[in-house]
């Protein structure tokens, strides 16, 4: 009984002790469960979520745009501070000023988290590009420390006098002659972005100077529009200040848009977190009145047309900060505009050019358009970079009909380089594969048969990293030539690849690629 009776004490036992290991295991997968269902309802939540407070300042960005670390890690956190929500040491905290609270927050986290690519895949060419110099050859002016640093933030042709300039962030303004020799013609209040050619009813010509304030990307509102004269040999006239307290100003174009027989301007105000896009309107007495356009940063490239053919002057602009694309203003003939959206693209595209232009020579403009600034919160390689073109369906809609990628494409320019009746197209990477891929910081794009082109790389890049770019012929031979601005120093700034050092020229601010395609012709 003795035996038996222990036997059958460590029998209970070990029944008890299963049974309880059982309902152990059982809860704790029933607990497991509950967590997997609650991750994927956190994952549901947060899409809508997102699609209700992130669509509210920009395009809604689907999470396998960029990948999992720059989002959990760079996005998110930056987007977090538009919501008034803190962030600090990886843990993110709500207050009675956040737009939602802690939870609908780490809810969107868990969503782009969730949804999200570990890397993204960066396509590769159908066909190899040629290692060629195409219809090229390479002209550079002597080095000059005295000159010009390679800091290139503009260049621009001027028509009346046929030769180019250039401007840097060292403030300074360059006329250069046809055989690269630069002359200082002003130093202005800060580095210059954009410039205009303008002429007097004397027949002189004046200059029109967009000069950004400051370049780093903050909240100041430095910039200024300068108009002053170009006369000949003689360093350029007195400075006239035409708008100011401008952020961070990038481009400034001329038209007299409300017909009174004065000339106004319309000014970029690329800002940072706060811009716009500003009317200077001329006033009898000669001043000008500053009125907002649109009160929103990113504001980067305009053009201006008629673009409803109703004989008053329009406004095209690229956005390219948060809410990215390209909006059609069109005169009210009351003084202000109509707004309307013609592209919208993804906040994570890094819009950076447009140029319209008729591709199929229908005598409907499409747009050429690029992306590629790679500058922010996601400072990866991205599949979508490089240049796109928009063709017009009839009434300012447009369709996508070619992409060509090109890591960190910077700005496309369309022309009939090589006098075969079709458009070739131009392209700089300022954010290119330099580690792996450098000789795409320029391409030149062949085009062979509609909206097919054979790509060439030029080996040009230890010469400098393209940041401008400029056509105009320059020498007169009935040629389209490409000047290049180089912004090289300080050398590794703004460079997202680790172990990567560069060997760009930093003397050298600009560099002509001459086309020589009317040979055999």
């Amino acid at each position: 009984m003795h035996i038996t009776s222990k036997f059958l004490s460590g029998y209970r036992f070990f029944i008890i002790f299963f049974s309880f290991a059982a309902i152990i295991c059982y809860l704790s997968a029933c607990q497991h469960n509950d967590t997997n269902d609650a991750t994927q309802n956190d994952v549901a939540d947060g899409k809508m979520l997102a699609a209700k407070y992130c669509q509210s300042c920009h395009q809604l960005p689907d999470p396998s745009l960029i990948d999992r670390e720059s989002w959990v890690n760079g996005v998110l956190p930056a987007m977090a501070k538009k919501l008034n929500i803190k962030h600090y040491m990886g843990q993110y905290f709500a207050d009675k000023r956040s737009a939602l609270n802690i939870v609908e927050w780490q809810n969107i986290v868990t969503y782009y988290k969730k949804a999200s690519p570990v890397n993204l895949t960066v396509p590769k060419p159908a066909i190899v590009p040629l290692k060629d110099w195409a219809i090229f050859s390479l002209l550079k002016p002597k080095d000059n420390l005295q000159g010009p640093v390679a800091m290139t933030t503009l260049l621009t042709f001027n028509p009346f006098d046929r030769s180019f300039y250039s401007g840097d962030a060292a403030s300074k303004f360059y006329n250069w002659d046809k055989n690269l020799k630069p002359k200082l013609i002003q130093t202005l209040p800060s580095a210059v972005t954009g410039a205009t050619f303008l002429k007097n009813t004397d027949s002189t010509t004046k200059a029109v100077i967009t000069c950004i304030g400051v370049m780093a990307p903050i909240n100041v509102a430095m910039g200024k529009v300068i108009q002053f004269n170009l006369n000949g040999n003689v360093k350029g006239g007195k400075q006239v200040t035409i708008g100011d307290s401008l952020p961070r100003s990038v481009q400034t174009v001329a038209s007299d848009f409300n017909k009174d027989g004065l000339m106004d301007y319309v000014v970029c105000g690329f800002g940072h977190d706060n811009g716009g896009l500003y009317l200077l309107q001329q006033q009898q007495n000669h001043t000008y009145k500053k009125t907002t356009i649109r009160d929103i940063a990113g504001g980067e490239q305009l053009i201006t047309g008629d673009f409803n053919n109703d004989g008053w002057p329009d406004v095209m602009c690229l956005f390219a900060q948060a809410d990215e694309g390209i909006w059609m203003f069109l005169n009210d003939k009351k003084g202000g505009f109509t707004t309307r959206n013609l592209l919208h693209f993804p906040a994570v595209y890094g819009s950076s050019s447009f140029q319209l232009v008729d591709f199929n020579h229908d005598g409907k403009p499409d747009i050429l358009y690029t992306c590629g600034d790679n500058s922010d919160f996601s400072k990866v390689l991205k599949p979508y970079h490089g240049v796109y073109i928009f063709t017009n369906q009839g009434n300012w809609n447009f369709k996508q009909t070619y992409f060509y990628h090109i890591d960190g494409c910077t700005k496309a320019i369309a022309a009939d380089f090589d006098h075969d009746g079709d458009l070739d197209i131009a392209t700089i990477a300022f954010f290119a594969d330099f580690k792996y891929h450098p000789s795409a910081g320029f391409t030149y794009l062949e085009q062979t048969k509609t909206n097919q082109f054979i790509a060439h790389e030029l080996p040009i890049q230890m010469y400098g990293r393209w940041l401008t770019m400029e056509i105009g012929d320059i020498d007169n031979d009935g040629n389209q030539d490409i000047i290049l601005g180089n912004f090289s120093t300080p050398g590794r700034g703004l460079v997202n690849q680790k172990g990567y050092t560069p060997q760009w020229d930093k003397h050298i601010p600009v560099i002509v690629l001459k086309n020589n395609s009317h040979k055999g012709k």
